[in-house]
Formats: structure tokens, C-alpha cells, sequence
């Protein structure tokens, strides 16, 4: 928990940017994982951790914009809570702990609510994730469960979009340590993975097991395949053989709930052949590319696309593609081997915020999500802000499904070689990434180096 003057901050800034109305914050409860009281790891909803700070089930917050009054809502423990999980603080100094000058039951909350419906006042709410959420915000404001959606406010979500996005030093500091755990993780993939005959699996639970030594859970599940072309490959069945590459995205949260990403893509047996080297430095040469092109007010489609280029350029000179790279880049031609975008917003979300919408957090009035195969998939488009921690990972894989319909509809014919093409299908992908925080003329790539380059990996898994 960061100090309270930190939270207070952050609840003022936000009653004044929506300045009417109520806003109510509600906190996750526990899910049942396969009866009641066996629960899945309780995860806060980040919404109200950034503004309340607890991360505790069963709580919710409310800001009166216009009176500047805040409350911390939720349930004092009994005797029978205090023999299962020992002393916590009351209401009253959850409280206080996070700056909350007034502190009550469930039961004042639905009193507070019902009084303000019937004065009318706008009782705002971001968009519910989860149907537990969803029936307690139904219940609350007697709304029907299928219009809480819709009645959302926007309001809200852009005041938290606007100031989320934008990362204190505190926040990087915690970021960081995320970082520290996620240098360890994949540093020992690195080293599992030089071992022909480990299974994949083996290497994504010592790297789980690393996340929460280093003192929270991992940020996402676990990405950890020998099938790259996968790009949320979470199956973790397959035994390594040489000839495959590795391709492990993962990332951890700290105990503060700050989240790391990260992707690193290595040869089995710890050599990377000639095909290896000459696909893994075409996307290490646009992944390189990307900090200097990063800075304040840059649109970061125009990132992506420079870094897309980047790739176009060095499978033409493989032979996989041909013609010009530019008109290549425009006709969509890129997708085939790179169907996502360049990166994404992180902080206490691994993507930051989505729960929002994307289209809220990466775009805005002046940047409109394309259409386009590939393109379509990026996550941020918008200019990019001091202060905004993103993510650097660019890819190349070889999808043999889609190699084949695109083949068959002569799609990109003039930029795409299939011939040559066919002869990847066996390859899987590659994908490099790391997190990046966009400074006042620049940006900085965050945490210690992990390595990424051919001859650092093979050091490494040596």
C-alpha cells in the first residue's frame, strides 16, 4: 500500500474530473473454484485498488463529487472469521489507513444508493467484468442485470483512463520489482529450455513457482510453447525437441499488484540454427527499432507500422516476400506473419485498463481502430504520453492455417512468395518483448536487460 496522501490524491483528481454525481467503486469478492469454500487466489479489481488501496474481498468505495465526502464500505469481521484467519483491522481503520474519512456496512451503502436515487443524482460506475459484480450493481441500483452494461459511465471511465494511464514514480518503482521477478523467470527458461527432452511444462511451473517467490502470482497465464505460430499457446503438454523454438511470454505481479510482460524466444538445446537466427534478428532488428522511434505525441500506429516494415524488410531480403514493403505494409500483407499489434498500456492491469474497452484506453477521437487484417489487433493506437508504461513486442510466425487460406484466395500475391512461405510451416513463431515507459523526450526500457540477443541467449542457455 502506498501512502495514504497518494490514494487521497487520486480520489480528489478523480471527483473533480467527473464533477457531478456519486461514484461508486465496487471491490471483487472470492470465486468459488469448485465448491464455496474452496476459493480461486482472491484478485482486487484494479479500479478500486488504485483509488482505495485494499486488497481484500468485499469491499466497495464512494465519492460524492460535489460535497468531496468519501466512504469505505464493507463488513467487520466475527469470532468465527477471527478462528479462521486471525485479527484484521475494522472497518473504521481500512479506513483510515487509506485517507477514507468515513467508514460503514454493506447494509449504509444500500441505504446511501437508494437515497440517491430518489434524489436523482447520476450514480456513477465503470463496466462490471464479472457476473457476481454485475448482479450486486443490479441489486444495488434496481437496474435489470442485462442493463448494467449499457448504463455505465463513460464519464468515469475516461477520468480513470486519463489518470491511470499516466504512471507515478511510485508506480514504476513497483513496476520494476515486477520486473526483477520476470528476469528470473525467464532466465531460468532460458537454461530449462537448453535441455532436449524437458517437457514444456516443467519449465512454466518453475517460472509460476519464481512469480510467487518473488512475492505475487504471475500477471496472465503462463504462455510457454514450442508452437510459436500459437499466440496464446497455453498448453504446455509437448517434450522439446531441437529444430523448435521456445517462445515463452510471461510476467508477474508484485505484492502491490503491478504487473510485468515480457517475451523472450529461444532455440532448443541453446544454438540457434541458420533459419533460427536469420527470423529471430529480422524481428530483434524492428523490436530494436522501437524505443528510438518512441517519445511524447508520436501516434504509436505509427510505431506499429514502422516496426512492421522493419520485419516486411527482412523477409524480403529471405525471400519470403518480394516487391515493394511499403505498398506491402499498406495492402495488409503484413498480417500473414504478424496478426497482432506492436504492444499495449500495462500497470495493474497486464493490459492496462481493458477492461474498459480498448477502444477507450488506446484510441480516442483523433485515432480510430483500422479494419485491417493485423492492424485491427492493436491494442494502442493513440499518441503516446510522458509517463505511459507500454509494451515492445513485435513477432513473426508462420501459421500454417492461414497460410494456406490465404494461398488459396492469391491474397498479396504480388508482395508474398508462397513458394517460399511453405517451406516455414514447420518453424512456429517468434516474438520478443519488453516494457517500456515513454519519458519527456524519449523513452526508457524498464527493469535489468534480460538477454535478447543471439549470443547473450546462447550464453545464457550455456
Amino acid at each position: 500500500m502506498f501512502r495514504k496522501e497518494i490514494y487521497e490524491q487520486r480520489r480528489k483528481q478523480l471527483a473533480k474530473d467527473v464533477a457531478n454525481g456519486i461514484i461508486l467503486i465496487a471491490g471483487n469478492s472470492d470465486a468459488a473454484f469448485n465448491y464455496p469454500n474452496n476459493t480461486y487466489s482472491f484478485r482486487q479489481d484494479s479500479t478500486f485498488r488504485y483509488f482505495f488501496a485494499h486488497n481484500l474481498q468485499d469491499l466497495a468505495g464512494v465519492i460524492d463529487c460535489e460535497s468531496g465526502e468519501e466512504w469505505l464500505f464493507g463488513e467487520d469481521v466475527s469470532m468465527d472469521d477471527i478462528i479462521w484467519t486471525g485479527p484484521v483491522p475494522s472497518m473504521r481503520e481500512r479506513a483510515e489507513e487509506a485517507g477514507v474519512k468515513n467508514s460503514g456496512s454493506l447494509a449504509d451503502l444500500a441505504l446511501m444508493l437508494n437515497n440517491a436515487i430518489d434524489q436523482r443524482r447520476k450514480i456513477h460506475y465503470v463496466t462490471p467484468y464479472r457476473i457476481k459484480t454485475i448482479n450486486y450493481i443490479s441489486e444495488l441500483l434496481h437496474i435489470k442485470k442485462d442493463w448494467v452494461t449499457a448504463y455505465s459511465s463513460v464519464e468515469l471511465m475516461q477520468a480513470i483512463i486519463k489518470q491511470r494511464s499516466v504512471k507515478s514514480a511510485e508506480e514504476i518503482v513497483e513496476i520494476e520489482n515486477a520486473l526483477d521477478t520476470a528476469f528470473n523467470m525467464h532466465t531460468t527458461m532460458m537454461r530449462m529450455a537448453a535441455r532436449e527432452g524437458t517437457f514444456e511444462y516443467e519449465i512454466a511451473g518453475a517460472m509460476e513457482g519464481l512469480a510467487l517467490a518473488g512475492g505475487g502470482p504471475v500477471s496472465f497465464p503462463i504462455i510457454l510453447t514450442t508452437h510459436g505460430e500459437i499466440l496464446h499457446g497455453h498448453d504446455h503438454s509437448l517434450k522439446l525437441k531441437k529444430g523448435r523454438m521456445v517462445v515463452s511470454d510471461a510476467g508477474s505481479e508484485n505484492p502491490e499488484g503491478y504487473c510485468s510482460d515480457i517475451t523472450r524466444s529461444v532455440p532448443v538445446g541453446g544454438h540457434f540454427d541458420a533459419r533460427q537466427k536469420a527470423v529471430y534478428e529480422t524481428v530483434l532488428s524492428a523490436q530494436l527499432l522501437v524505443p528510438t522511434l518512441i517519445k511524447p505525441h508520436v501516434p504509436y500506429k505509427d510505431v506499429h507500422i514502422a516496426a512492421v516494415t522493419r520485419i516486411g524488410e527482412g523477409l524480403k531480403a529471405m525471400g519470403l516476400m518480394k516487391g515493394d514493403i511499403n505498398e506491402a505494409v499498406k495492402e495488409g500483407a503484413m498480417g500473414l506473419f504478424m496478426p497482432h499489434g506492436l504492444g499495449h498500456m500495462m500497470g495493474l492491469d497486464v493490459h492496462d485498463m481493458e477492461n474498459y474497452g480498448e477502444n477507450y484506453v488506446g484510441y480516442d477521437k483523433k485515432y480510430k481502430r483500422s479494419a485491417q487484417f493485423g492492424l485491427a489487433s492493436l491494442r494502442l493506437g493513440r499518441e503516446l504520453e510522458k509517463g505511459f508504461v507500454i509494451t515492445n513486442e513485435p513477432g513473426c510466425y508462420f501459421i500454417p492455417a492461414l497460410i494456406d487460406q490465404w494461398k488459396a484466395e492469391h491474397k498479396c500475391e504480388a508482395f508474398i512468395n508462397y513458394t517460399e512461405v511453405e517451406k516455414y510451416k514447420d518453424f512456429g513463431g517468434i516474438r520478443i518483448e519488453d516494457d517500456v515507459l515513454v519519458t519527456e523526450e524519449g523513452c526508457r526500457t524498464l527493469g535489468k536487460p534480460i538477454p535478447k540477443t543471439v549470443e547473450e541467449i546462447e550464453r545464457e542457455m550455456r
